[in-house]
């Protein structure tokens, strides 16, 4: 993941005085209806009966791509309105994120110039409980009021104790790692035992990864398995390489190799 660098730039044309957070105001839909909380009473929002306070359509000459991306850590289709986007919700994915909202809520803050609004691209429930708010964009499209309204939601994510990111790009290996690897993402069924003697053939350590599949009855077949076990972290490798035959794999946890 590419971070943006300008937040802290970007943050000194905020007013952020005369008790701000209690100034500072996030709209959201709940049930059909829309809710402003104050900033600093984020944390008590009921996030997961919230929709997006915002739609998308599909229409001829758009400049973005919008659609839908299935998440296996949350069952269902999640929106996305450009392909940095989908990225996004492929990482997340990865990372198994429990729950993510599109278009949370619509930030209306104060800066130097005058009064703005901002719609954050997703709300994430992490695994730890926690919630990660996130700002999407190539880094050659962030303006200077784009970056004042990201350092906003920075703030008002600090607020309420949530992560906040603004995500600028992707190393290519990792992207291209990750597609290959969520080929392999559903449940599969194993009935030649692939599985079991994948875990085992990795059990002592860093292994190739073309050596590993040969360890088991079908290795055409022991090569979808062992996509599906490092999707799903039982066996880990280095993400920042094409993953190959001679990549090394090795089995979740094991610490000695790092």
């Amino acid at each position: 993941m590419s971070p943006y660098a300008g937040l802290d730039e970007a943050r000194t044309r905020l007013v952020m005085r005369d008790s701000w957070a209690s100034r500072w105001t996030a709209a959201w839909q709940i049930n059909g209806s829309e809710v402003v909380w104050p900033v600093r009473d984020l944390g008590s929002v009921p996030v997961l009966s919230s929709k997006p306070v915002r739609g998308f359509t599909w229409r001829t000459k758009q400049r973005h791509r919008p659609g839908l991306e299935f998440l296996v850590s949350t069952g269902r289709k999640h929106g996305f309105e450009s392909l940095e986007e989908r990225a996004a919700l492929l990482a997340l994915d990865f990372m198994t994120v429990v729950e993510v909202l599109p278009q949370p809520f619509a930030l209306t803050f104060q800066h130097v110039d005058g009064h703005a609004g901002h719609t954050p691209d997703f709300l994430d429930g992490m695994g730890d409980g926690g919630h990660w708010l996130l700002g999407i964009r190539p880094a050659g499209l962030i303006g200077e009021l784009d970056a004042v309204k990201f350092a906003a939601s920075r703030e008002a994510a600090a607020a309420c104790g949530w992560r906040y990111s603004v995500i600028t790009g992707w190393r290519p290996q990792v992207l291209s790692g990750l597609d290959a690897l969520s080929a392999q993402r559903r449940p599969l069924t194993d009935q030649l035992g692939c599985q079991p003697a994948l875990l085992a053939a990795a059990a002592d350590g860093p292994v190739a990864f073309g050596e590993l599949v040969q360890a088991t009855r079908l290795p055409a077949v022991g090569r979808a398995h062992a996509v599906h076990l490092l999707w799903h972290r039982r066996l880990g490798f280095d993400l920042g390489r094409p993953l190959g035959d001679s990549s090394l794999v090795w089995p979740s946890g094991w610490k000695e190799f790092r």
